[in-house]
């Protein structure tokens, strides 16, 4: 069996994140998030794998190449106008000869998880998808079962009848694709698998298999976090870089080549210090932290359960919980990020327009890349602040900060 990847989407929904890197290349849990997809698949036994790209697609070309270090044959195809899930299925026929597995590029699921599914696939012999049970199926695609069958998929009911959603991961055959061709356009102007699968019912069985284990869908920033701390949870620890006395890693935390963890520092695992990084001396980072390439975090800092990306700097008296932070950002001394709220209500951001419940009690700053803060700033809780912003010394920021603004 052959795989397809689809990551050719220009991820607005997670700027500023993605304002200057394209979504599969978002760093999670120390490797880029389209990484872990494709080593997942590789788990699950498949080695031929097609990635759609579409905006910066170059840039995932030469990062992945054709798949040595993965172990895996990788060939490229671009989509250079996205019409639809169903549209980005059909445009890559041409590099699959049979079934085929089928996966959006912003979902973490594990190797075991997709071995289950074509497992299950290959004894059936049909066409199917992979379904998760959530909280709240409202956002998505509803999916109604009955003995192993796919009876009724709706997307985005008001009123859903099962907490089953679809998990964006199919495991097609190549008839899918004369049905794709018929497939109308949406009202929203798209071709949508979903109704190409509502088609397939009229000629065959399709199954649906529930994934075990963890399954996310990174549609937003703060869903990165989420993801993060999932993919530390298998991490095992190493140290490849220097360690000084008196330092203290407790639990698995991975130092990669380069990075130098200095005397006081005491770090909790699990936790990812990229290579170059520069820790301490005398801070704390907490489990479910990343840090990236170069970056550093230094004297009297606390971090936990954040992403600071490459080349970025939480230097001197600063605490950043539950956040992410862009690449070459530098927080003044002093500086600090809050993270819960006082009644401890879930966070609300201001995004895409529009008040947002993230569902999370603790959220910190999405920040954007190259942005610099002066000494004893506040930021408030579920604050988005754009790439290339300057916050000035002793500034209170709230809310959604537009790319190259300048707060006093």
């Amino acid at each position: 069996m052959k795989a397809v990847v689809l990551a050719a989407g220009e991820g607005t929904r997670m700027r500023p994140l993605t304002a200057n890197l394209p979504k599969p290349l978002l760093p999670v849990a120390g490797k880029p998030f389209l990484r872990h997809t494709l080593e997942a698949i590789r788990d699950a036994g498949i080695v031929d794998v097609t990635v759609l790209v579409g905006w910066q697609g170059h840039r995932i070309r030469e990062r992945f190449g054709r798949g040595e270090d993965l172990g895996m044959r990788l060939a490229y195809e671009e989509q250079t106008e996205r019409l639809g899930t169903a549209h980005a299925i059909g445009s890559l026929r041409a590099h699959v000869d049979g079934p085929f597995l089928s996966i959006n590029g912003d979902v973490v699921v594990s190797g075991e998880a997709l071995r289950g599914l074509v497992a299950h696939a290959n004894k059936v012999g049909g066409p199917g998808l992979a379904v998760a049970e959530v909280p709240d199926p409202r956002p998505f695609g509803v999916v109604e079962m009955d003995d192993g069958r796919v009876v009724a998929l709706e997307e985005k009911p008001r009123s859903p009848r099962t907490n089953l959603i679809n998990a964006g991961i199919y495991v097609f055959e190549p008839d899918i694709f004369p049905l794709i061709d018929r497939t109308p356009r949406s009202p929203r102007g798209e071709f949508e698998i979903t109704d190409t699968i509502r088609s397939l019912f009229a000629t065959r069985d399709v199954f649906g298999y529930r994934l075990p284990g963890e399954w996310i869908d990174v549609g937003r920033p703060w869903d990165l976090l989420r993801a993060n701390a999932a993919l530390l949870r298998g991490l095992k620890g190493a140290v490849h870089g220097d360690v000084e006395a008196g330092a203290t890693l407790v639990g698995p935390v991975l130092v990669e080549p380069g990075a130098t963890v200095r005397h006081g520092s005491y770090v909790e695992g699990p936790a990812i210090l990229g290579p170059r990084a520069d820790v301490g001396p005398n801070c704390y980072v907490r489990p479910s932290t990343t840090i990236g390439p170069g970056a550093k975090v230094g004297n009297a800092c606390e971090v936990k359960n954040s992403i600071v990306m490459a080349d970025t700097h939480v230097p001197h008296q600063n605490y950043v919980g539950d956040s992410i932070l862009g690449e070459r950002c530098n927080l003044g001394a002093g500086t600090k990020v809050a993270n819960l709220r006082l009644d401890e209500s879930t966070i609300k951001v201001l995004w895409k327009g529009a008040e947002v419940d993230t569902g999370l009690r603790k959220l910190g700053v999405i920040m954007g890349d190259d942005v610099k803060v002066g000494i004893n700033a506040s930021i408030d809780t579920g604050t988005i602040i754009g790439e290339g912003s300057f916050i000035g010394p002793g500034a209170t920021v709230r809310g959604n900060v537009a790319p190259r603004s300048r707060i006093y």
